[in-house]
């Protein structure tokens, strides 16, 4: 009896989840193992009856491939700069917009307004103000400031291709790092810092060893998130450096995959190197969010 009354409960959660669990399987699940599927073969996207198996010759080829092994390089440099500045300068603004003072609201709004900018817009707007010839940013260096004597080609260096790319996600993402950190703030009981006061701990003593520490599972949690998104990079590499400019050394590696599946026409090496990131970010995530367990415990 009690048996038959569980499962009557849980038959309208089902009715209700059931919409959403055939459009999950049609447009997630069934793509993501017809994509897996392709990556085995030497893929004929106009008669793909006509494909050639060729086992883990696709991933064996992205693995050997120094162009994906660059765009590897990228992503990783990437990803680490990004998540290391947007923490740390989230958190700085976090404390500071934590503070009682006039405007504390209008400063919030100002801060999280680059998170909702469209990434198209602000990558096209970087690109000008690093553009060689004409660029903002080489004329406050050389004309105004006077630190450089001659313009910088930003994006015709493979390794200078890298700063406003980098710049753009810092200043586009600093704003979300110090709203998780802020809700994380106002979540520390007040008493504590009163009572380090009392103990005549500094303000540098409270960050230490109470705002720090506290703050764990919200860091864990954000770096867990920014590592993700930094992995997923596409957009500004592919509209700054128009997919891999110079020579295919700036890829990510999702360009890298859009390139060799929609620009070569290989959707079995594209569908390989998409299934090697996606392998990778399982890996970090799970190490991640047994980071995660950790401070929570």
């Amino acid at each position: 009896m009690h048996t038959k009354r569980h499962y009557s409960d849980l038959l309208p959660a089902l009715i209700f989840l059931l919409p959403g669990l055939v459009l999950f399987v049609l447009f997630f699940l069934g793509p993501m193992l017809y994509s897996l599927r392709i990556s085995f073969f030497e893929w004929k996207i106009v008669h793909p009856d006509q494909s050639v198996f060729v086992g883990f010759r696709n991933y064996q080829r992205a693995l050997s491939d120094s162009i994906f092994q660059r765009a590897i390089l990228n992503t990783l440099a990437y990803t680490v700069i990004t998540v290391s500045a947007k923490t740390i300068l989230g958190l700085g603004v976090a404390l500071l917009l934590n503070q009682r003072m006039p405007g504390r609201t209008f400063f919030r709004v100002a801060y999280y307004l680059p998170v909702i900018t469209s990434w198209v817009i602000v990558s096209l707007l970087f690109e000008y103000m690093f553009n060689g010839q004409a660029g903002l940013v080489n004329y406050i260096l050389k004309d105004i400031l006077r630190l450089i004597p001659k313009d910088i080609l930003w994006f015709a260096d493979e390794y200078l291709t890298l700063v406003p790319i980098i710049l753009l996600d810092i200043w586009k993402g600093i704003g979300w790092a110090a709203i998780i950190f802020l809700a994380g703030l106002q979540g520390i009981p007040a008493e504590l810092y009163e009572a380090a006061r009392v103990d005549g701990a500094d303000s540098p003593a409270q960050l230490r060893y109470i705002t720090w520490p506290l703050l764990g599972p919200t860091t864990v949690f954000l770096v867990v998130v920014l590592v993700i998104g930094g992995l997923n990079a596409y957009v500004p590499f592919q509209l700054m450096t128009n997919g891999g400019d110079p020579m295919d050394l700036t890829h990510s590696v999702l360009t890298l995959m859009y390139e060799a599946t929609f620009g070569r026409i290989d959707f079995g090496y594209g569908a390989a190197i998409s299934y090697l990131l996606t392998v990778f970010i399982f890996i970090v995530s799970l190490i991640e969010l047994q980071l995660l367990r950790q401070q929570a415990a």
